[in-house]
Protein backbone atom coordinates (compact mmCIF):
# COMPACT_ATOMS: atom_id res chain seq x y z
CA UNK A 1 0.00 0.00 0.00
CA UNK A 2 1.48 3.32 -1.07
CA UNK A 3 1.28 6.27 1.27
CA UNK A 4 0.37 9.62 -0.30
CA UNK A 5 3.12 12.25 -0.23
CA UNK A 6 2.01 15.51 1.40
CA UNK A 7 1.78 18.45 -1.03
CA UNK A 8 4.35 20.50 0.91
CA UNK A 9 6.89 17.65 0.65
CA UNK A 10 6.22 17.30 -3.10
CA UNK A 11 6.82 20.99 -3.48
CA UNK A 12 10.07 20.76 -1.49
CA UNK A 13 11.34 17.82 -3.59
CA UNK A 14 10.53 19.61 -6.84
CA UNK A 15 12.31 22.74 -5.63
CA UNK A 16 15.39 20.74 -4.60
CA UNK A 17 15.54 18.87 -7.92
CA UNK A 18 15.24 22.16 -9.80
CA UNK A 19 18.08 23.68 -7.79
CA UNK A 20 20.39 20.65 -8.13
CA UNK A 21 19.74 20.24 -11.86
CA UNK A 22 22.15 23.07 -12.63
CA UNK A 23 25.10 21.00 -11.27
CA UNK A 24 26.96 18.12 -12.87
CA UNK A 25 26.11 14.69 -11.34
CA UNK A 26 29.81 14.11 -10.54
CA UNK A 27 29.95 17.34 -8.53
CA UNK A 28 26.87 16.26 -6.59
CA UNK A 29 28.59 12.96 -5.82
CA UNK A 30 31.99 14.40 -4.84
CA UNK A 31 30.83 17.37 -2.73
CA UNK A 32 29.36 15.36 0.20
CA UNK A 33 32.44 13.13 0.23
CA UNK A 34 34.69 16.21 0.28
CA UNK A 35 32.90 17.78 3.22
CA UNK A 36 32.84 14.43 5.04
CA UNK A 37 36.62 14.22 4.62
CA UNK A 38 37.05 17.77 5.90
CA UNK A 39 34.86 16.94 8.90
CA UNK A 40 36.96 13.87 9.72
CA UNK A 41 40.18 15.89 9.45
CA UNK A 42 38.80 18.57 11.76
CA UNK A 43 37.64 15.88 14.18
CA UNK A 44 41.13 14.33 14.21
CA UNK A 45 42.73 17.73 14.84
CA UNK A 46 40.27 18.41 17.65
CA UNK A 47 41.03 15.04 19.27
CA UNK A 48 44.79 15.64 19.08
CA UNK A 49 44.40 19.09 20.66
CA UNK A 50 42.09 17.63 23.30
CA UNK A 51 44.59 14.91 24.21
CA UNK A 52 47.87 16.81 23.92
CA UNK A 53 46.83 20.42 24.47
CA UNK A 54 46.96 23.33 22.02
CA UNK A 55 50.54 24.36 22.88
CA UNK A 56 52.00 20.86 22.48
CA UNK A 57 50.08 20.34 19.23
CA UNK A 58 51.37 23.60 17.73
CA UNK A 59 54.94 22.84 18.82
CA UNK A 60 54.75 19.36 17.30
CA UNK A 61 53.37 20.77 14.03
CA UNK A 62 56.06 23.46 13.85
CA UNK A 63 58.85 20.98 14.60
CA UNK A 64 57.53 18.58 11.95
CA UNK A 65 57.46 21.43 9.43
CA UNK A 66 61.00 22.52 10.33
CA UNK A 67 62.29 18.99 9.80
CA UNK A 68 61.04 19.13 6.21
CA UNK A 69 63.60 21.84 5.45
CA UNK A 70 66.53 20.24 3.57
CA UNK A 71 69.39 19.44 5.91
CA UNK A 72 67.54 20.25 9.15
CA UNK A 73 66.45 16.69 9.93
CA UNK A 74 69.97 15.42 9.24
CA UNK A 75 71.41 18.06 11.60
CA UNK A 76 68.89 17.24 14.34
CA UNK A 77 69.61 13.50 14.03
CA UNK A 78 73.34 14.22 14.24
CA UNK A 79 72.91 16.27 17.41
CA UNK A 80 70.66 13.60 18.92
CA UNK A 81 73.31 10.98 18.28
CA UNK A 82 75.90 13.12 20.08
CA UNK A 83 73.63 13.24 23.13
CA UNK A 84 73.03 9.48 22.95
CA UNK A 85 76.78 8.88 22.82
CA UNK A 86 77.19 11.18 25.81
CA UNK A 87 74.51 9.37 27.80
CA UNK A 88 76.17 6.04 27.10
CA UNK A 89 79.33 7.38 28.68
CA UNK A 90 82.07 4.81 29.02
CA UNK A 91 79.93 1.90 27.86
CA UNK A 92 82.18 0.06 25.43
CA UNK A 93 81.15 -3.28 23.98
CA UNK A 94 84.51 -4.11 22.46
CA UNK A 95 85.36 -7.66 23.42
CA UNK A 96 81.83 -8.60 24.42
CA UNK A 97 81.04 -12.18 23.48
CA UNK A 98 78.65 -12.73 20.59
CA UNK A 99 78.67 -16.54 20.44
CA UNK A 100 79.16 -19.58 22.64
CA UNK A 101 82.73 -20.59 23.55
CA UNK A 102 83.84 -23.68 21.67
CA UNK A 103 84.74 -25.43 24.92
CA UNK A 104 82.87 -24.76 28.12
CA UNK A 105 84.69 -23.00 30.95
CA UNK A 106 83.36 -25.25 33.70
CA UNK A 107 83.66 -23.74 37.16
CA UNK A 108 86.29 -21.32 35.84
CA UNK A 109 83.36 -19.23 34.68
CA UNK A 110 82.95 -18.16 38.31
CA UNK A 111 86.45 -16.72 38.28
CA UNK A 112 85.57 -14.68 35.20
CA UNK A 113 82.35 -13.49 36.83
CA UNK A 114 84.25 -12.33 39.90
CA UNK A 115 86.62 -10.40 37.67
CA UNK A 116 83.71 -8.74 35.89
CA UNK A 117 82.09 -7.87 39.20
CA UNK A 118 85.21 -5.96 40.23
CA UNK A 119 84.47 -3.51 37.42
CA UNK A 120 81.17 -2.43 39.00
CA UNK A 121 81.26 0.92 40.77
CA UNK A 122 81.46 1.17 44.54
CA UNK A 123 77.80 1.21 45.51
CA UNK A 124 78.03 0.64 49.27
CA UNK A 125 76.35 3.64 50.90
CA UNK A 126 76.71 5.73 47.73
CA UNK A 127 73.48 5.10 45.77
CA UNK A 128 70.05 6.61 46.05
CA UNK A 129 67.86 3.58 46.73
CA UNK A 130 69.28 0.75 44.58
CA UNK A 131 70.49 -1.47 47.45
CA UNK A 132 68.26 -1.46 50.52
CA UNK A 133 69.94 -4.09 52.67
CA UNK A 134 72.52 -2.79 55.11
CA UNK A 135 76.01 -4.09 55.70
CA UNK A 136 78.38 -6.15 53.60
CA UNK A 137 77.10 -8.27 50.72
CA UNK A 138 79.06 -11.30 51.95
CA UNK A 139 77.54 -11.55 55.40
CA UNK A 140 74.42 -11.09 57.52
CA UNK A 141 71.09 -10.62 55.74
CA UNK A 142 72.77 -10.68 52.32
CA UNK A 143 74.13 -14.16 52.96
CA UNK A 144 70.80 -15.39 54.30
CA UNK A 145 68.73 -14.44 51.25
CA UNK A 146 71.50 -15.57 48.87
CA UNK A 147 71.43 -19.03 50.44
CA UNK A 148 67.62 -19.11 50.37
CA UNK A 149 67.60 -18.18 46.67
CA UNK A 150 70.25 -20.78 45.88
CA UNK A 151 68.36 -23.51 47.76
CA UNK A 152 65.27 -23.02 45.56
CA UNK A 153 66.91 -21.76 42.35
CA UNK A 154 65.60 -24.76 40.38
CA UNK A 155 61.96 -24.34 41.40
CA UNK A 156 59.03 -22.84 39.51
CA UNK A 157 55.61 -22.17 41.10
CA UNK A 158 54.00 -22.75 37.70
CA UNK A 159 54.32 -26.44 38.58
CA UNK A 160 52.05 -26.41 41.62
CA UNK A 161 52.17 -30.12 42.36
CA UNK A 162 55.94 -30.42 41.93
CA UNK A 163 57.04 -27.49 44.12
CA UNK A 164 54.39 -27.02 46.84
CA UNK A 165 57.09 -25.40 49.00
CA UNK A 166 57.41 -22.25 46.89
CA UNK A 167 53.64 -22.20 46.32
CA UNK A 168 53.27 -21.97 50.08
CA UNK A 169 56.04 -19.37 50.33
CA UNK A 170 54.28 -17.14 47.81
CA UNK A 171 50.92 -17.45 49.55
CA UNK A 172 52.48 -16.58 52.90
CA UNK A 173 54.47 -13.61 51.52
CA UNK A 174 51.23 -12.26 50.05
CA UNK A 175 49.27 -12.86 53.26
CA UNK A 176 51.94 -11.33 55.51
CA UNK A 177 52.23 -8.30 53.24
CA UNK A 178 48.45 -7.88 53.18
CA UNK A 179 48.35 -8.10 56.98
CA UNK A 180 50.62 -5.08 57.45
CA UNK A 181 48.45 -3.17 54.96
CA UNK A 182 45.14 -3.60 56.75
CA UNK A 183 43.80 -7.01 55.68
CA UNK A 184 43.11 -7.97 59.30
CA UNK A 185 41.01 -4.87 59.89
CA UNK A 186 37.25 -5.32 59.60
CA UNK A 187 36.90 -2.29 57.33
CA UNK A 188 39.06 -4.00 54.68
CA UNK A 189 36.30 -6.52 54.00
CA UNK A 190 38.37 -9.58 54.89
CA UNK A 191 38.91 -10.66 51.26
CA UNK A 192 42.32 -9.13 50.45
CA UNK A 193 44.20 -11.34 47.99
CA UNK A 194 47.07 -11.07 45.54
CA UNK A 195 50.19 -12.53 43.95
CA UNK A 196 53.92 -12.04 43.81
CA UNK A 197 55.42 -10.37 40.74
CA UNK A 198 58.84 -9.52 39.35
CA UNK A 199 58.78 -5.92 40.57
CA UNK A 200 56.79 -2.75 41.03
CA UNK A 201 56.26 -2.22 37.33
CA UNK A 202 54.68 -5.65 36.83
CA UNK A 203 52.54 -5.14 39.94
CA UNK A 204 51.25 -1.85 38.52
CA UNK A 205 50.74 -3.36 35.07
CA UNK A 206 48.64 -6.16 36.52
CA UNK A 207 46.60 -3.79 38.69
CA UNK A 208 45.85 -1.60 35.66
CA UNK A 209 44.97 -4.57 33.45
CA UNK A 210 42.71 -6.05 36.12
CA UNK A 211 41.01 -2.68 36.71
CA UNK A 212 40.44 -2.22 32.97
CA UNK A 213 38.81 -5.63 32.55
CA UNK A 214 36.86 -5.36 35.81
CA UNK A 215 35.37 -2.03 34.78
CA UNK A 216 34.55 -3.41 31.35
CA UNK A 217 32.64 -6.26 32.98
CA UNK A 218 30.98 -4.01 35.55
CA UNK A 219 30.23 -0.89 33.49
CA UNK A 220 30.76 -1.94 29.90
CA UNK A 221 33.62 0.55 29.38
CA UNK A 222 35.32 -0.17 26.04
CA UNK A 223 37.36 3.04 25.65
CA UNK A 224 39.14 3.05 29.02
CA UNK A 225 40.85 6.08 30.53
CA UNK A 226 42.85 6.48 33.73
CA UNK A 227 43.85 9.62 35.61
CA UNK A 228 47.13 9.96 37.48
CA UNK A 229 49.16 12.82 39.02
CA UNK A 230 52.31 13.91 37.16
CA UNK A 231 54.24 12.53 40.15
CA UNK A 232 52.92 8.97 39.62
CA UNK A 233 55.38 6.32 38.45
CA UNK A 234 56.21 5.91 34.76
CA UNK A 235 54.91 2.32 34.93
CA UNK A 236 51.42 3.73 34.35
CA UNK A 237 52.57 5.14 31.00
CA UNK A 238 53.82 1.69 30.12
CA UNK A 239 50.51 0.13 31.18
CA UNK A 240 48.58 2.68 29.11
CA UNK A 241 50.60 1.79 26.01
CA UNK A 242 50.41 -1.96 26.57
CA UNK A 243 46.69 -2.10 27.35
CA UNK A 244 45.42 0.69 25.07
CA UNK A 245 44.21 2.99 27.83
CA UNK A 246 43.98 6.75 27.48
CA UNK A 247 46.23 8.27 30.14
CA UNK A 248 45.64 11.69 31.69
CA UNK A 249 48.52 13.12 33.73
CA UNK A 250 47.22 15.85 36.03
CA UNK A 251 49.35 18.56 37.73
CA UNK A 252 49.96 18.23 41.48
CA UNK A 253 49.08 20.90 44.01
CA UNK A 254 51.47 23.43 45.56
CA UNK A 255 52.59 20.85 48.10
CA UNK A 256 53.41 18.35 45.31
CA UNK A 257 50.53 16.08 46.29
CA UNK A 258 47.86 14.72 43.96
CA UNK A 259 45.30 17.47 43.31
CA UNK A 260 41.94 15.81 44.02
CA UNK A 261 39.87 18.61 42.48
CA UNK A 262 41.96 18.57 39.30
CA UNK A 263 41.62 14.78 39.04
CA UNK A 264 37.85 15.06 39.52
CA UNK A 265 37.60 17.41 36.54
CA UNK A 266 39.02 14.69 34.26
CA UNK A 267 36.60 11.94 35.32
CA UNK A 268 34.10 10.94 32.65
CA UNK A 269 32.04 7.94 31.57
CA UNK A 270 35.19 6.16 30.28
CA UNK A 271 37.26 6.54 33.45
CA UNK A 272 38.24 3.17 34.86
CA UNK A 273 40.65 4.21 37.62
CA UNK A 274 42.56 6.90 39.47
CA UNK A 275 45.93 6.57 41.17
CA UNK A 276 47.68 7.73 44.33
CA UNK A 277 51.17 7.10 45.74
CA UNK A 278 52.36 6.59 49.31
CA UNK A 279 54.83 8.06 48.89
CA UNK A 280 55.52 9.29 45.35
CA UNK A 281 58.91 8.35 43.91
CA UNK A 282 60.07 11.91 43.03
CA UNK A 283 59.61 13.76 46.31
CA UNK A 284 58.70 11.19 48.97
CA UNK A 285 55.31 12.83 49.59
CA UNK A 286 52.12 10.88 50.34
CA UNK A 287 49.10 11.74 48.20
CA UNK A 288 45.72 12.42 49.93
CA UNK A 289 44.68 8.77 49.82
CA UNK A 290 41.49 9.19 51.87
CA UNK A 291 40.18 11.98 49.63
CA UNK A 292 41.06 10.02 46.50
CA UNK A 293 39.32 6.98 47.98
CA UNK A 294 36.15 9.02 48.56
CA UNK A 295 36.36 10.30 44.98
CA UNK A 296 36.74 6.78 43.55
CA UNK A 297 33.87 5.49 45.68
CA UNK A 298 31.53 8.30 44.61
CA UNK A 299 32.12 7.51 40.92
CA UNK A 300 32.34 3.74 41.46
CA UNK A 301 35.72 3.45 39.73
CA UNK A 302 38.91 1.67 40.71
CA UNK A 303 41.60 3.30 42.84
CA UNK A 304 45.17 1.96 42.91
CA UNK A 305 47.67 2.96 45.59
CA UNK A 306 51.37 2.67 44.74
CA UNK A 307 53.08 1.51 47.94
CA UNK A 308 56.14 0.13 46.18
CA UNK A 309 58.38 2.37 48.29
CA UNK A 310 56.25 2.81 51.40
CA UNK A 311 54.75 -0.62 51.95
CA UNK A 312 57.41 -1.86 54.36
CA UNK A 313 58.09 1.53 56.00
CA UNK A 314 54.85 3.43 56.59
CA UNK A 315 53.08 0.76 58.72
CA UNK A 316 56.09 0.65 61.04
CA UNK A 317 56.75 4.40 60.95
CA UNK A 318 53.20 4.88 62.23
CA UNK A 319 53.91 2.52 65.14
CA UNK A 320 57.02 4.57 65.91
CA UNK A 321 54.88 7.69 66.24
CA UNK A 322 55.53 9.39 62.92
CA UNK A 323 52.52 11.31 61.52
CA UNK A 324 51.45 8.93 58.76
CA UNK A 325 48.08 9.60 57.09
CA UNK A 326 45.84 6.64 56.06
CA UNK A 327 47.19 4.87 52.97
CA UNK A 328 46.13 1.19 52.85
CA UNK A 329 43.05 -1.07 52.60
CA UNK A 330 41.53 0.58 55.66
CA UNK A 331 40.72 3.45 53.29
CA UNK A 332 37.38 2.92 51.57
CA UNK A 333 37.67 3.10 47.80
CA UNK A 334 41.13 1.53 47.53
CA UNK A 335 40.76 -1.43 45.17
CA UNK A 336 44.39 -2.46 44.64
CA UNK A 337 47.88 -1.87 46.04
CA UNK A 338 51.39 -2.55 44.75
CA UNK A 339 54.24 -3.02 47.21
CA UNK A 340 57.85 -4.01 46.55
CA UNK A 341 59.34 -6.59 48.86
CA UNK A 342 62.75 -6.08 47.23
CA UNK A 343 63.00 -2.51 48.51
CA UNK A 344 62.46 -1.90 52.22
CA UNK A 345 61.19 -5.48 52.60
CA UNK A 346 64.90 -6.38 52.10
CA UNK A 347 64.11 -9.29 49.78
CA UNK A 348 66.16 -10.23 46.68
CA UNK A 349 65.72 -8.12 43.55
CA UNK A 350 62.76 -9.15 41.43
CA UNK A 351 60.13 -9.54 44.17
CA UNK A 352 56.99 -7.46 44.55
CA UNK A 353 53.35 -8.03 45.53
CA UNK A 354 50.11 -6.85 43.94
CA UNK A 355 47.06 -6.92 46.21
CA UNK A 356 43.33 -6.56 45.53
CA UNK A 357 40.42 -5.80 47.82
CA UNK A 358 38.60 -8.94 46.67
CA UNK A 359 38.78 -11.90 44.32
CA UNK A 360 36.16 -10.45 42.00
CA UNK A 361 38.71 -7.86 40.89
CA UNK A 362 41.74 -10.17 40.97
CA UNK A 363 40.21 -12.79 38.68
CA UNK A 364 40.57 -10.29 35.83
CA UNK A 365 44.34 -10.51 36.32
CA UNK A 366 44.47 -14.15 35.24
CA UNK A 367 44.76 -15.46 31.69
CA UNK A 368 43.16 -18.84 30.94
CA UNK A 369 43.69 -20.63 27.61
CA UNK A 370 41.43 -23.48 26.53
CA UNK A 371 42.10 -23.86 22.78
CA UNK A 372 45.83 -24.62 22.93
CA UNK A 373 46.89 -28.07 21.73
CA UNK A 374 49.42 -28.06 24.56
CA UNK A 375 46.61 -28.49 27.03
CA UNK A 376 44.60 -26.30 29.37
CA UNK A 377 46.65 -23.36 30.64
CA UNK A 378 46.16 -20.65 33.23
CA UNK A 379 48.71 -18.17 34.60
CA UNK A 380 48.30 -15.59 37.39
CA UNK A 381 50.91 -13.03 36.27
CA UNK A 382 52.57 -11.72 33.12
CA UNK A 383 55.34 -14.29 33.41
CA UNK A 384 54.48 -17.96 32.97
CA UNK A 385 57.49 -19.57 34.58
CA UNK A 386 58.70 -17.69 37.65
CA UNK A 387 61.83 -17.90 39.75
CA UNK A 388 61.00 -19.93 42.84
CA UNK A 389 64.35 -18.93 44.29
CA UNK A 390 63.32 -15.27 44.43
CA UNK A 391 60.01 -16.17 46.09
CA UNK A 392 61.89 -18.24 48.64
CA UNK A 393 64.31 -15.38 49.21
CA UNK A 394 61.44 -12.98 49.89
CA UNK A 395 59.86 -15.43 52.34
CA UNK A 396 63.20 -15.91 54.09
CA UNK A 397 63.70 -12.14 54.35
CA UNK A 398 60.31 -11.53 55.94
CA UNK A 399 60.50 -14.50 58.28
CA UNK A 400 64.05 -13.73 59.41
CA UNK A 401 63.31 -10.08 60.21
CA UNK A 402 59.81 -10.30 61.62
CA UNK A 403 57.80 -7.28 62.75
CA UNK A 404 60.44 -6.26 65.28
CA UNK A 405 63.19 -6.35 62.65
CA UNK A 406 61.22 -4.12 60.28
CA UNK A 407 60.39 -1.78 63.14
CA UNK A 408 64.08 -1.39 64.01
CA UNK A 409 65.09 -0.93 60.37
CA UNK A 410 62.39 1.71 59.88
CA UNK A 411 63.60 3.55 62.97
CA UNK A 412 67.15 3.71 61.60
CA UNK A 413 66.10 4.74 58.09
CA UNK A 414 63.64 7.41 59.25
CA UNK A 415 66.14 8.92 61.71
CA UNK A 416 68.84 9.01 59.03
CA UNK A 417 66.35 10.61 56.62
CA UNK A 418 65.45 13.35 59.09
CA UNK A 419 69.15 14.09 59.69
CA UNK A 420 69.77 14.35 55.95
CA UNK A 421 66.69 16.54 55.45
CA UNK A 422 67.81 18.92 58.21
CA UNK A 423 71.34 18.95 56.83
CA UNK A 424 70.06 19.95 53.40
CA UNK A 425 67.83 22.65 54.87
CA UNK A 426 70.88 24.05 56.67
CA UNK A 427 72.64 24.66 53.33
CA UNK A 428 71.53 28.22 52.36
CA UNK A 429 71.75 27.62 48.62
CA UNK A 430 69.40 24.61 48.70
CA UNK A 431 65.74 24.00 49.49
CA UNK A 432 63.80 20.78 50.10
CA UNK A 433 60.92 20.05 47.69
CA UNK A 434 57.66 19.97 49.65
CA UNK A 435 57.44 18.20 53.00
CA UNK A 436 58.77 14.64 52.68
CA UNK A 437 56.68 12.05 54.54
CA UNK A 438 59.19 9.23 54.40
CA UNK A 439 62.77 8.50 53.39
CA UNK A 440 63.00 10.24 50.01
CA UNK A 441 64.30 13.81 50.11
CA UNK A 442 64.29 15.91 46.94
CA UNK A 443 66.13 19.21 46.84
CA UNK A 444 66.69 22.04 44.39
CA UNK A 445 68.27 25.47 44.24
CA UNK A 446 67.57 29.00 43.03
CA UNK A 447 71.23 29.94 43.43
CA UNK A 448 73.23 27.20 41.70
CA UNK A 449 72.56 24.71 38.90
CA UNK A 450 71.38 21.66 40.83
CA UNK A 451 72.40 19.34 37.99
CA UNK A 452 75.96 20.70 38.16
CA UNK A 453 75.90 19.98 41.90
CA UNK A 454 74.79 16.45 41.06
CA UNK A 455 77.69 16.09 38.60
CA UNK A 456 80.16 17.11 41.30
CA UNK A 457 78.59 14.60 43.69
CA UNK A 458 78.90 11.96 40.97
CA UNK A 459 82.61 12.71 40.71
CA UNK A 460 82.80 11.97 44.45
CA UNK A 461 81.19 8.55 43.89
CA UNK A 462 77.56 9.38 44.71
CA UNK A 463 74.70 8.19 42.49
CA UNK A 464 71.56 10.27 43.03
CA UNK A 465 68.42 10.69 40.92
CA UNK A 466 67.96 13.75 38.73
CA UNK A 467 64.36 15.03 38.57
CA UNK A 468 62.48 17.54 36.44
CA UNK A 469 59.62 20.02 36.88
CA UNK A 470 61.11 21.46 39.01
CA UNK A 471 64.76 20.70 38.33
CA UNK A 472 65.96 18.88 41.42
CA UNK A 473 67.80 15.85 42.76
CA UNK A 474 66.69 13.29 45.30
CA UNK A 475 68.21 10.73 47.60
CA UNK A 476 66.24 7.67 48.63
CA UNK A 477 67.68 6.80 52.04
CA UNK A 478 68.31 3.13 52.83
CA UNK A 479 70.11 1.19 55.55
CA UNK A 480 73.26 1.65 53.47
CA UNK A 481 73.17 5.38 54.24
CA UNK A 482 72.77 5.14 58.01
CA UNK A 483 76.55 5.12 58.71
CA UNK A 484 77.43 7.75 56.07
CA UNK A 485 74.96 10.59 56.74
CA UNK A 486 77.63 13.11 57.72
CA UNK A 487 79.90 12.09 54.85
CA UNK A 488 77.07 12.70 52.39
CA UNK A 489 76.18 16.08 53.87
CA UNK A 490 79.82 17.20 53.80
CA UNK A 491 80.20 16.15 50.17
CA UNK A 492 76.93 17.92 49.34
CA UNK A 493 78.03 21.16 51.03
CA UNK A 494 81.41 21.00 49.27
CA UNK A 495 79.74 20.33 45.91
CA UNK A 496 77.40 23.30 46.30
CA UNK A 497 80.33 25.53 47.19
CA UNK A 498 82.33 24.29 44.20
CA UNK A 499 79.52 25.07 41.77
CA UNK A 500 78.87 28.43 43.41
CA UNK A 501 82.50 29.46 43.03
CA UNK A 502 82.99 27.88 39.59
CA UNK A 503 79.63 27.71 37.80
CA UNK A 504 79.46 25.94 34.47
CA UNK A 505 79.25 22.42 33.09
CA UNK A 506 81.53 19.80 34.59
CA UNK A 507 83.72 18.02 32.06
CA UNK A 508 81.99 14.72 31.36
CA UNK A 509 78.91 15.74 33.38
CA UNK A 510 75.28 15.45 32.40
CA UNK A 511 74.00 18.83 33.62
CA UNK A 512 73.74 20.35 30.12
CA UNK A 513 71.76 17.34 28.88
CA UNK A 514 69.33 17.29 31.82
CA UNK A 515 68.95 21.05 31.66
CA UNK A 516 68.27 21.06 27.93
CA UNK A 517 65.81 18.14 28.17
CA UNK A 518 63.86 19.94 30.87
CA UNK A 519 63.53 23.08 28.76
CA UNK A 520 62.90 21.38 25.42
CA UNK A 521 59.29 22.17 24.43
CA UNK A 522 59.01 19.31 21.94
CA UNK A 523 58.53 16.33 24.28
CA UNK A 524 58.30 13.97 21.30
CA UNK A 525 61.90 14.81 20.50
CA UNK A 526 62.88 13.97 24.09
CA UNK A 527 61.02 10.66 23.78
CA UNK A 528 62.88 9.90 20.54
CA UNK A 529 66.13 10.68 22.30
CA UNK A 530 65.38 8.24 25.12
CA UNK A 531 64.33 5.51 22.67
CA UNK A 532 67.53 5.98 20.67
CA UNK A 533 69.56 5.73 23.87
CA UNK A 534 67.79 2.56 24.99
CA UNK A 535 68.02 0.98 21.54
CA UNK A 536 71.78 1.46 21.49
CA UNK A 537 72.24 0.32 25.10
CA UNK A 538 70.62 -3.10 25.11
Amino acid sequence: MAFPIPPWLNQYIASANSFLSQYEPLILLITPLFFFLIARILQSIFLVIHERGLKATIISFVMSAIKLVPGVKKYIDSEKQKIVDKLQGSSNRDGWRTELPKSGLGDKVLVQMRDEKQKDVTWQGKCSGTVYIGGNENEGHFSLINEACSMFAHTNPLHLSVFPSVVRFEAEVVAMTAAILGSKEKVSGGQICGNMTSGGTESILLAVKSSRDYMKAKKGITKPEMIIPVSAHSAYDKAAQYFKIKLWRVPVDKEFRADVKAIKRYINKNTIMIVGSAPGFPHGIIDPIEELGDLASSYQICFHVDLCLGGFVLPFARKLGYPVPPFDFTVQGVTSISVDVHKYGLAPKGTSVVLYRNREIRKHQFVAVTEWTGGLYVSPTIAGSRAGGLIAGAWAAMMSLGAEGYLENTKEVMEASKRIQKGIQDIPELFVIGRPDMSIIAFGSDVVDIFEVNDILSSKGWHLNALQRPNSVHICVTLQHVPVVQIFLKDLRDSVQTVKENPGPVNGGFAPIYGAAGKMPDRVMVQDLLVEFMDSSC
